[in-house]
């Protein structure tokens, strides 16, 4: 059993949420600027019987994640990907083991070393927002992504 005084002088080092590297083939990890961490969410199957009811769990689902990316002047990554997914000016589809890929992205530890690595399996992009433009503003145009996946693998 803890005792009080060895909760609160306990040292550690927490996980910073500015610590992380985002790697996208064909995005330049420079240009991620956020992201969320995955996230599964699981049906709950009811088993009733007599004057009982009992809970199990059913389908798990990862949920989508969102990325936002700084829009560089160069031609955009993000607008090749789409254009796997489907090109505008034919109405053609693409196969998806074109469009889907596997990403990965790692936090790291306050001198760069990789804490934690996760690999998101078969991701696509779902939606994607190019974004506002205002006169009376200096800010940074960005680009908003949903990124669908069919799992995610918490590696370490």
């Amino acid at each position: 059993l803890l005792e009080p005084q060895d909760i609160m002088f306990t040292p550690f080092e927490p996980k910073l949420k500015n610590r992380f590297i985002m790697q996208i083939d064909g995005i330049n990890a420079y240009l991620i600027k956020s992201m969320n961490r995955p996230s599964i969410e699981s049906d709950e199957v009811v088993l009733e019987h007599m004057n009982v009811t009992r809970y199990v769990k059913g389908k798990s689902r990862w949920q989508p994640l969102e990325i936002m990316l700084y829009d560089p002047v160069v031609p955009s990554a993000v607008i090749e990907w789409i254009r796997l997914h489907h090109e505008s000016v034919t109405g053609r589809d693409g196969y998806s083991a074109f469009y889907k890929k596997d990403i990965t992205f790692n936090l790291l530890d306050p001198v760069g070393a990789v804490v934690e690595e996760w690999e998101l399996k078969g991701a696509y992009i779902q939606s994607a927002n190019f974004g506002d433009l205002a006169f009376d503003s200096s800010d940074p145009v960005e680009i908003s992504l949903t990124l669908r996946y069919d799992y995610a693998i918490l590696k370490f």
